[in-house]
């Protein structure tokens, strides 16, 4: 549309600033599907380094502790420590892929490219922008956490009919934790305050969530609290799928985690209106 007749019709901009600044509207899956297909365009241009980066960190993870720690400490849990560590790697993998890229990637789309601004011009609203985002970084966690697991059964965890269910718990874990970095994003005040969170948030749920060693080895008061970490959920429902779980034990696991992504999803909703309208 040229300038002229972008002047001649007023209405159509005043239209799109009373639908960003308006109460929200029904939410709707198209634009949530736009969201989806933009980034998977800017994906296909990108997809090698993200994709080596994401595959190869865990599996170095897995390998080093798997190989290097299990030489020594043998047996945990009733677990040869390369299956233990394996299941687990699974979660850490869906973490790092899903936190760090709602966290930074959106605070720079925020703020220095102002790509939001762009797309809440056209029809869509910040539920469905988050929710877009987050599921895109969920889906791609959700690949890419099943990488330790293949290497962890190629070097001798027993295959399960119940890992067939682990890209789901990745996804679900993946998009929760999608929305907490998109929340914290627009929390932050720059972006150097991100090595807070990084530091502070992220390291804590990365070590105490039941990866790398058994949550009842720690002090009673800790274990509640890690207990509250919903990667830990996410490490019992995998290892439940490669070793098996009770149903009751796996439908709390998964409560827990659907109440992680509710929480997380109003929390992201509200803080980024907040940032981009408000």
């Amino acid at each position: 549309m040229s300038v002229q007749e972008t002047a001649e019709r007023p209405e159509a901009p005043r239209a799109a600033v009373d639908a960003r600044t308006g109460p929200p509207g029904r939410f709707e899956l198209a634009p949530v599907k736009g969201v989806l297909t933009r980034e998977w365009a800017l994906y296909r241009r990108s997809w090698k380094p993200t994709t080596f980066a994401a595959v190869v960190e865990p599996v170095i993870f897995l390998l080093a502790f798997g190989f290097g720690l299990g030489s020594l400490v043998g047996v945990v849990a009733g677990y040869r420590y390369l299956d233990f560590i394996g299941t687990g790697i699974v979660a850490t993998s869906v973490l790092f892929t899903s936190i760090y890229p709602g966290l930074i990637d959106t605070y720079v789309r925020r703020v220095f490219q102002h790509t939001y601004d762009g797309m809440l011009a056209a029809p869509v609203d910040v539920r469905e922008l988050v929710t877009g985002e987050a599921a895109w970084i969920a889906l791609r966690a959700g690949v890419y956490g099943c990488a330790p697991l293949l290497v962890a059964v190629g070097f001798g965890l027993p295959p399960a009919s119940g890992m067939v269910v682990v890209p789901l718990i990745a996804l679900v874990t993946g998009f929760g934790f999608a929305l907490m970095g998109i929340w914290m994003s627009a929390l932050v005040p720059s972006i150097k305050t991100i090595d807070y969170v990084i530091s502070g948030l992220i390291t804590p749920i990365f070590l105490v969530a039941g990866t790398f060693f058994p949550l009842d080895e720690l002090p009673g008061w800790a274990q509640w609290i890690s207990k509250a970490n919903p990667l830990y959920h996410c490490v019992e429902l995998v290892r439940g799928a490669a070793f098996g779980i009770d149903a009751g034990t796996a439908a709390l696991h998964w409560a827990a985690l659907a109440a992680f992504v509710a929480v997380a999803w109003g929390l992201a909703v509200f803080q980024m209106r907040r940032r981009l309208i408000d």
